[in-house]
């Protein structure tokens, strides 16, 4: 059944007649435009990309329905999609629906907490993995079973042949990357830690600096990948990072498509602990986990609970001159009275004392003076904080914000 037709079915149940019959869309979007100058309707069009492409100049049928009925017509078209680069160009100057939409929303996906809500009877060490691989999207989560463990979920779902989202992100991510020549490479240079445009351009062996730059730009277009400078350098190119947005695409690059060949021949709980289990623990989710504490930390500043609210939060970059070598602090927050360098640690021994000075001696060789440090532990701490350290543990995260709290 066509486009059209599967439209006409819902069209005779909504007025309770029989199926009507129309030659074409067009036909069809005319007659429900007619129908709703007598009473309000609401018709929402979901993936509209790919109606798009089906139906030969949808975007000017459209264009030409909604001026001839401007007037008279109560009809609320709501139209959706998946394909950001596709729908946002529905906005630009040079399409016929240009000028007519009243009102855009970009949906993004739910933070670490949201999703968190989907699987309520897991730990919480627990949700940090499952929200590293199947992130913020709800489709995803409501899939998850919470009479499995992290593990079976994850084999049952994504790493296994022919499992539920390994189909859905393959038939996702392909159908929009396989059209950018080089992309798919570009993806597993990410997938697999790279992020700074001269490694990228290394390990995904792309042919020239300005090709590299054109992929990378298509595809934060369709918002797959992000960019991200540093707090303290922001103008820096060669300084600034690129990022897989989606968990369960970073996942599946990571482990699936590169391992792609091996899944298909090996039983799945093998394959888990040859190609996923130790790197997942030791690699994978404890760069998820840095994540989800700016995702709280976030929070709490925009529910007015951090004491001097900051106005960044992101990656501070340093040179060492000394030892002729360079990095990364991963969350460093900047407000009115200066910077607070965090360290999120996923490890199963608490956070001591001697860490704690181990970081904080580090922190202070690279030049970045901070009033404050902070510390997020999975499994909390064996020392207590002094007056210049925040010590938040693992339970702190899925607390959430009371009424109470909020100002």
């Amino acid at each position: 059944m066509n486009n059209t037709d599967s439209l006409a079915v819902l069209t005779g149940e909504l007025y309770h007649f029989p199926k009507p019959a129309f030659s074409s869309m067009e036909m069809l979007l005319d007659f429900l435009f007619r129908q709703s100058q007598n009473e309000p309707l609401v018709l929402v069009l979901d993936e509209y990309p790919y109606l798009r492409e089906a139906v030969t100049g949808l975007d000017s049928i459209l264009q030409s329905l909604s001026d001839r009925y401007r007037d008279c017509s109560a009809l609320k078209l709501i139209l959706c999609g998946s394909y950001v680069d596709i729908m946002k160009s529905l906005l630009e100057s040079q399409n016929p629906l240009y000028g007519r939409v009243d009102l855009t929303i970009d949906l993004k996906p739910m933070d670490y907490y949201e999703s968190a809500m989907f699987y309520p009877s897991f730990s919480d060490e627990d949700k940090v993995r499952l929200y590293s691989v199947f992130g913020g999207i709800p489709y995803y989560n409501k899939l998850i079973d919470d009479s499995l463990s992290v593990r079976e979920n994850i084999r049952e779902l994504i790493a296994s042949p022919g499992a539920r989202l390994e189909n859905e992100v393959s038939m996702y991510l392909h159908s929009e990357i396989s059209k950018i020549t080089n992309a798919n490479e570009v993806f597993e240079a990410l997938a697999r830690g790279y992020s700074k445009y001269s490694d990228l351009l290394s390990q995904s062996h792309v042919s020239s600096g300005p090709t590299l730059v054109d992929v990378l730009n298509r595809l934060i277009r369709m918002e797959v990948v992000q960019r991200e400078a540093p707090i303290n350098d922001e103008k820096n190119k060669r300084k600034t990072g690129y990022h897989i947005t989606d968990n369960l695409s970073l996942f599946y690059y990571r482990y699936i498509f590169r391992f792609s060949s091996q899944m298909n021949v090996m039983e799945p709980n093998i394959f888990y602990d040859r190609y996923i289990s130790a790197d997942f623990e030791s690699q994978y989710v404890p760069r998820a986990f840095e994540r989800i504490c700016r995702q709280y930390l976030i929070r709490r500043n925009r529910a007015g609970l951090i004491p001097e609210p900051f106005e960044k939060i992101g990656k501070y970059y340093y040179d060492d001159p000394a030892s002729r070598t360079n990095g990364e602090f991963d969350i460093v927050t900047i407000d009115a009275k200066g910077y607070i360098f965090y360290k999120a640690k996923f490890r199963q021994e608490p956070v001591s004392i001697s860490m704690i000075e181990n970081e904080i001696r580090q922190v202070k060789a690279t030049g970045l003076n901070c009033y404050k440090y902070g510390f997020i532990s999975r499994s909390g701490f064996a020392a207590e904080p002094a007056e210049n350290m925040i010590f938040i543990p693992l339970r702190e995260l899925y607390e959430g914000i009371s009424e109470s709290e909020s100002p």
